[in-house]
């Protein structure tokens, strides 16, 4: 016997929402700016022979163009996709990462630049707006020594019993993005503006540097796709239709306690 339960109040919703549009224009408005200098250092300067990672073109022995993704010394071969790829305009081109994954999806830095701010202002709007709530996701000792079984559980998702409260692998799993990666995200891009680190210049100095805090700002960017790819698959498999009916109207089935 099923019954439904309110579960996720309308500021949540929204904020919910919202943040995913945010977080994804951001995405593709950072890689837009990253191909202005598609490459990491980890140091406070930039050291171009010694990149952690850096995608780039090049011409082969027969005289083609290919392209180059470098993780530390690992070079591998990423034509089509990263380094030599789409241009939008049906042909090919040098530049990092294809027309389909950036905004906008023609070269241009200061349009970038334009969409990642406005929507890193709607992204810390909504920060604000679900402060409230984001202190309950603080999981509880109980809820860390249960993380193992819950963690087990979800090794068969479909198998998992809708409840009416978060569960422990689900709490500490939005704990973990809104009070560390989020936060990271932000404070790291923050450094990486020239008007901020003249008004605080001990924000950058404190994450290793300018150039540590692109590493930092791309590592939390991949962490958050990382999670949104584990969140939507945990929602489809989980019950597809409750947990998205959950989210646009607040009411979530769970089986009737006996």
């Amino acid at each position: 016997m099923m019954q439904r339960v309110y579960r996720h109040p309308i500021v949540v919703r929204i904020t919910h929402w919202v943040v995913a549009l945010a977080i994804l224009i951001l995405t593709m408005s950072g890689l837009q700016i990253f191909m202005a200098h598609p490459a990491l250092y980890a140091s406070d300067a930039s050291k171009f022979d010694a990149p952690v990672f850096s995608i780039y073109s090049e011409m082969d022995n027969a005289g083609n163009p290919v392209g180059k993704l470098q993780i530390g010394s690992k070079v591998i071969t990423t034509t089509g996709l990263l380094g030599w790829t789409s241009d939008g305009m049906g042909g090919e081109a040098s530049r990092a990462f294809p027309a389909w994954a950036t905004i906008p999806a023609y070269r241009a830095l200061a349009d970038g630049r334009r969409w990642h701010i406005f929507f890193a202002w709607v992204l810390g709007l909504c920060a604000i707006l679900y402060a409230v709530w984001a202190f309950k996701l603080v999981p509880t000792k109980t809820e860390i020594r249960e993380l193992p079984e819950a963690l087990k559980e979800h090794a068969l998702p479909w198998k998992v019993k809708a409840t009416a409260h978060y569960n422990p692998l689900q709490k500490i799993a939005y704990f973990g993005v809104v009070f560390m990666l989020v936060p990271l995200a932000i404070v790291s891009g923050l450094a990486l503006s020239p008007s901020f680190d003249a008004w605080a210049p001990w924000v950058p100095a404190l994450l290793g540097g300018r150039q540590f805090a692109r590493l930092w700002h791309f590592v939390a960017m991949w962490g958050i796709i990382g999670f949104f790819i584990g969140h939507f698959m945990m929602v489809a498999l989980t019950g597809f239709w409750n947990n998205l009916r959950a989210m646009i109207t607040g009411w979530f089935a769970v089986e009737e306690s006996p």
